[in-house]
């Protein structure tokens, strides 16, 4: 199986979860579910992140069972933050996986509170996990809320709405792109080692974790230069939006051929951290996957 058959199956297991548990209806709040389902569930979701769940607890002996209600949440979580990424306080984009964003297909205030109802369900959705123990669903609501917090997702969020006033060094762009968006995928890395039964503070947790950021830190890069470089059509989102809104990229500071190289070498650093995993080498190659991707 290659790995975009592998991704694809994942994605296609976490969706159909994704899809029971959005499944509830009530003809009060109907409007407001349908603008939650609208942005989870659309189409050309990579779905990264759930993947690395259930890929290290698979990896650690763990089961889907126990890791799809954390691969649930993280999905979650992201979905919030990207239909608030795309508001126009924030970004003011107007599509979003081929099509428009949620605050154009509804509007600005349903978008807003979809949102939150993504982000509030998913810490939920953790606690509630009975295929895991009452210790590692505490360590797990603990783990995705430092990452989705202020000193993490949130925090980045407000790093790079700095970045679009005035310039950012190579080093603050760094730590922006460390809690934007690595963050969340390292915490996904982190779930997945809990759903295992690992335990909080295990070398496994670190290894993962550091090849999680690495990961991270070098898909921004390639998404600065795909945003550059590619087209509406094979992104599914516009495109050239950083350099309208002056931000600083990996691109203020490499042309695009250095970056790309740049995020080979980080990524190559990264799948390091997974020399003391066996059967490691679904993610060893995820992590070249993502170099090498147009979308």
């Amino acid at each position: 199986m290659t790995v975009k058959e592998r991704l694809q199956q994942n994605a296609a297991l976490v969706e159909r979860e994704l899809d029971r548990l959005m499944a509830r209806e009530d003809v009060d709040f109907s409007y407001l579910l349908a603008a939650e389902r609208y942005s989870l569930l659309a189409p050309r979701a990579k779905r990264i992140r759930p993947t690395l769940v259930l890929e290290f607890c698979r990896m650690l002996g763990g089961t889907d069972k126990a890791a799809l209600p954390f691969a649930a949440a993280v999905e979650m979580v992201h979905t919030y933050s990207l239909i608030h990424d795309d508001l126009p306080c924030m970004d003011n984009d107007d599509l979003r996986r081929g099509r428009p964003t949620c605050h154009k297909e509804f509007d600005e205030a349903t978008a807003l509170l979809a949102g939150d109802g993504l982000l509030t369900r998913a810490f939920g959705l953790i606690a509630e996990n009975d295929a895991v123990s009452h210790e590692q669903a505490l360590a797990a609501v603990a783990a995705l809320s430092r990452a989705a917090g202020s000193f993490g997702m949130i925090g980045g969020q407000v790093i790079d709405l700095r970045g679009e006033r005035e310039p950012l060094t190579k080093e603050t762009l760094l730590k922006l792109h460390a809690h934007k968006t690595g963050a969340l995928i390292a915490v996904s890395a982190e779930l997945g080692c809990l759903a295992a039964g690992v335990r909080q503070g295990a070398t496994e947790i670190d290894a993962a974790c550091a090849f999680a950021k690495g990961v991270g830190l070098a898909f921004q890069i390639v998404d600065d230069v795909l945003d550059a470089t590619s087209s509406t059509e094979e992104l599914g989102k516009p495109v050239g939006s950083d350099s309208k809104s002056h931000k600083t990229t990996f691109l203020s500071f490499y042309t695009p051929e250095e970056a790309l190289s740049y995020a080979r070498r980080v990524s190559d650093e990264a799948k390091k951290a997974l020399s003391q995993f066996d059967h490691a080498d679904f993610l060893t190659a995820l992590a070249d996957y993502l170099i090498d991707r147009r979308c």
